[in-house]
């Protein structure tokens, strides 16, 4: 049976930071497995809250073509921004048959505990989401119980000049560019009778 191929991102927010314990603890970890290391990623001075990373986004194009078996980070802020951005890159990792272990928590999709562990996870990031919705329903809903008016505003037209140029034959479309409004606007207005 061939060594699990394994790959490892390390990341330090700030330039005067240092990625040496990431990269020794991932080392012994992988080690201590009996592991291959495949690839190191490595994102220096570059907060985790960017969306975007060069290294994080070549280990996520090679994760694709599976290049490794496994990714191994020291801590799982290392690599996510969010629970969302968390849940999101774990299905995709799965969905790949990709493991995923930190090191220092108790996340190993290798094992079937870790597993259950991330599910309990993104049930939690899916419950913290319906909230979400729900609170802003509720909130639009007092809103409007207060008379708040939501949406776009009205669009002002000068119907006079609406109806001089259907007269002169312009379509629904051109008379709309020409008021500076949207074409179901001037349907509205015009009862929806002419095209």
């Amino acid at each position: 049976m061939r060594a699990l191929r394994v790959a490892r991102y390390l990341r330090v927010s700030r330039h005067d930071q240092d990625t040496a314990l990431q990269a020794d603890e991932t080392g012994q970890f992988i080690k201590n497995r009996g592991w291959k290391l495949a690839d190191t990623y490595k994102d220096h001075g570059i907060s985790g809250a960017k969306d975007r990373r060069p290294e994080l986004d070549r280990l996520l194009a090679d994760a694709r073509k599976r290049k490794w078996d496994a990714l191994i980070v020291y801590k799982a802020d290392r690599l996510f921004r969010s629970l969302r951005h968390m849940v999101l890159t774990l299905d995709e990792l799965a969905a790949l048959g990709i493991a995923f272990v930190s090191v220092t928590e108790p996340f190993d999709t290798s094992t079937p505990s870790g597993k259950l562990l991330l599910h309990i996870a993104s049930a939690m990031a899916e419950f913290e989401r319906s909230l979400l919705i729900e609170r802003v329903k509720s909130g639009v809903a007092a809103a409007r119980r207060r008379g708040a008016r939501l949406g776009r505003p009205r669009a002002r037209l000068d119907e006079d000049r609406l109806r001089e140029l259907r007269s002169q034959g312009l379509s629904v479309r051109k008379v709309a560019e020409t008021l500076n409004v949207g074409a179901s606007t001037i349907q509205r207005r015009l009862g929806g009778a002419a095209r």
